[in-house]
């Protein structure tokens, strides 16, 4: 009796039911039952397609990031910096509220359930998010250099905020927070953003000419009494 083919999977749906597992319930977390089972393969075919557990997880950050970086993009080439980060913020909060996807973010929650056992893991996750990070410095050097930030600016700082505030909201949809409510900090973290060097030095213009103007009409006003 001719055995027949092992039949064919769709990688990315696999992918992205794999994708729902590790987000629920995190890397280590993930049993190879529950994964197989979600994916509808069995253990063998999983390591034929991507060696391991752990080249599956990596094959899923792939695919989760393939998903999600257009927002990425499209944050960078907007035309300030201020604009970026709210496309980002705002996009995150979007996404990590999706009723279709277990709420969060892959790459914070996967983070947080690491052992020991799993430094590897730990380290991929740490350098995309560093990449990300990275990518969002740069973005700022050319904003300063643009005149769009202060000179006094820290984009080191500034990529670090807005990355720990895109990593706090994850972990906040995680807990259970709203759409409205993650919206809600990002609201207040736009308003922690630096002005534009110009608009400093329009502001500083115009406060030196509302003080010349207030002296003058004091001056008018001392010279009426006499």
């Amino acid at each position: 009796m001719a055995i027949g083919r092992p039949r064919a999977f769709d990688k990315d749906k696999a992918l992205d039911r794999a994708l729902d597992v590790f987000l629920r319930q995190g890397y280590e977390g993930a049993s190879l039952a529950d994964l197989t089972a979600a994916m509808g393969i069995n253990p063998p075919s999983l390591y034929a397609c991507f060696g391991s557990k752990e080249g599956l997880f990596r094959a899923a950050l792939d695919r989760y990031e393939q998903t999600r970086g257009n927002a990425f993009a499209e944050a960078l080439a907007r035309p300030s910096a201020r604009e970026a980060v709210e496309h980002l913020l705002r996009q995150s909060a979007v996404y990590q509220t999706d009723p279709d996807t277990p709420p969060g973010c892959l790459l914070v929650q996967a983070a947080l359930t690491c052992s020991g056992q799993a430094e590897g893991v730990r380290c991929e996750l740490g350098q995309r998010r560093a990449k990300a990070e990275q990518m969002l410095r740069d973005r700022f050097h050319r904003a300063k250099a643009d005149g769009d930030l202060p000179k006094d600016a820290d984009c080191v700082a500034l990529a670090r905020f807005v990355t720990t505030t895109i990593n706090g909201m994850a972990v906040a949809a995680a807990g259970g927070a709203s759409r409205a409510e993650l919206m809600q900090v990002v609201d207040l973290a736009l308003r922690a953003w630096p002005a534009p060097a110009q608009k400093r030095r329009r502001g500083r213009a115009s406060g030196r000419a509302a003080r010349a103007a207030g002296r003058e009409q004091a001056a008018v006003g001392h010279r009426a009494v006499r």
